[in-house]
């Protein structure tokens, strides 16, 4: 397996892994004669589209196995797959591959082989880069890449789960290119009502539609000699994508209701959590927009792949948090670290900083567990589904709410009734109504000075 692969140290505290490229034939099942090769060091299998090798197999789980390369050699992992992942008769955990091995998922049996050609990857010696976090061999691996496309003018696509960080790799791209005294302008695709989005990124001129009282820059204009992020680009409605293509190969933009064209100096990163070549095939993307971002694409691996940071993202959060609520003595044990291991985090790097956040603030002792952990949370509720939506949704669908608003509108109603409630029924003993939460008096004082209430309110 050595001889396949193999660790160069650098002087800088970088290192390479020099490997051969693989792949992965299909040789019977569903899939038969499906071909995928690959010489990058984390590749995964299962039925999602977002997987390198996406099977069409009702057997498949939709992230169903990985191979991961080290210099020692190709490890194929099962990741928790209902079904298991098979070498012969024998189910497996993870096992080392070599030319010509063969394993089953799902009703598919797959072959492994090296392809002779070479391939170099290259990991940062850092563990950080702008707010990103991570001494993982993923992380590093990327921070190398950002590292060397950070200081140019490339567009870059940054691909990833919710929750993985998207935007605070656009953040440290920004902040370490040559633009980083420029602007930093952030356009959340997702977040804007399609009638509104044109005029988002092209601003519009005095009177181009109903309510446009005066002439306003777009996004284009407002980053001008520094970086416009596009969050959420899969959104992006299909009839505007021609027109962003335009903004991207002119370097100049049409306000709505304009006829001349502004000249455009900005460099774009974008970042999406669909897998835009699927919505290419399924007719939801431009296939020359989707090159015209591609130049670099930035692939963030979710937190279940990268648990080897689970310790130093813990006691970064932990850091946060417990300044933010005024103590100095919240710990994590061995066991919760180990326990917050096992848990599959759908909503990522997100939910374990709020699960550090809500566990700091509802603790009463000095260490935080993982009871403060709502395991159930990201599941559907039969109950829920029965009520239907409540008066607050069926306002905010009226409103025309963009879905992120309308939620952090109802979280910040509900702690604000709440908090306000319960300082009522204490009359105003902030010691009464901690006891009361299960949450530690400090946090309370906290919670009331966000929430902007105090004994006066009641």
């Amino acid at each position: 397996m050595s001889e396949i692969t193999r660790t160069v140290f650098l002087d800088d505290g970088a290192q390479t892994l020099e490997l051969q490229a693989y792949s992965l034939t299909v040789v019977s099942g569903p899939d038969e004669g499906l071909v995928s090769e690959s010489g990058a060091r984390h590749f995964r299998i299962g039925s999602s589209p977002d997987n390198d090798l996406s099977l069409n197999d009702n057997a498949v789980s939709r992230f169903h196995a990985t191979i991961d390369v080290t210099d020692k050699g190709y490890t194929l992992r099962d990741v928790d797959s209902k079904n298991g992942t098979f070498v012969g008769d024998l189910r497996v955990s993870s096992v080392y591959l070599v030319d010509g091995s063969t394993f089953r998922v799902g009703e598919n049996i797959i072959r492994f082989n090296t392809t002779g050609k070479a391939v170099e990857v290259r990991f940062s010696g850092r563990k950080r880069f702008g707010n990103l976090i991570g001494a993982s061999m993923a992380m590093r691996e990327i921070f190398a890449m950002l590292e060397r496309v950070a200081p140019t003018d490339a567009t870059i696509l940054i691909e990833g789960e919710s929750g993985t960080g998207k935007e605070l790799v656009a953040e440290a791209i920004h902040l370490n290119s040559t633009r980083k005294d420029g602007p930093f302008i952030v356009v959340d695709c997702s977040a804007i009502a399609r009638d509104l989005i044109e005029s988002e990124l092209f601003g519009h001129v005095k009177g181009a539609f109903t309510g446009a009282t005066g002439t306003r820059k777009g996004a284009f204009e407002a980053a001008s000699g520094g970086t416009l992020f596009l969050d959420e680009l899969g959104e992006l409605p299909i009839d505007l994508q021609p027109k962003l293509l335009r903004a991207l190969e002119k370097r100049e933009v049409k306000p709505v209701g304009g006829n001349a064209t502004v000249k455009t100096d900005v460099r774009i990163v974008a970042a999406t959590n669909r897998n835009l070549l699927h919505e290419v095939k399924e007719g939801n993307f431009r296939e020359d927009l989707f090159y015209r971002f591609a130049v670099i694409k930035v692939n963030l691996p979710p937190l279940r792949d990268r648990l080897d940071d689970m310790p130093l993202l813990v006691e970064h959060f932990l850091k946060q948090a417990a300044e933010m609520a005024g103590r100095d003595d919240i710990e994590i044990s061995y066991r919760t670290m180990e326990k917050l291991k096992l848990h599959k985090w759908p909503g990522n790097v997100r939910e374990l900083k709020n699960f550090v956040e809500r566990a700091v603030l509802l603790t009463q002792g000095d260490q935080i567990e993982t009871k403060f952990l709502n395991s159930g949370e990201f599941e559907p509720k039969q109950e829920a589904e029965e009520m239907g939506a409540s008066p607050m949704a069926q306002m905010a669908i009226q409103d025309d709410l963009p879905f992120k608003e309308a939620k952090n509108r109802l979280i910040e109603e509900f702690e604000h009734a709440y908090w306000k409630t319960l300082l009522e029924r204490t009359g105003g003993n902030v010691s009464k109504a901690a006891r009361i939460a299960g949450v530690h008096r400090k946090s309370v004082e906290y919670i009331l000075k966000k929430l902007g209430l105090s004994r006066d309110d009641i």
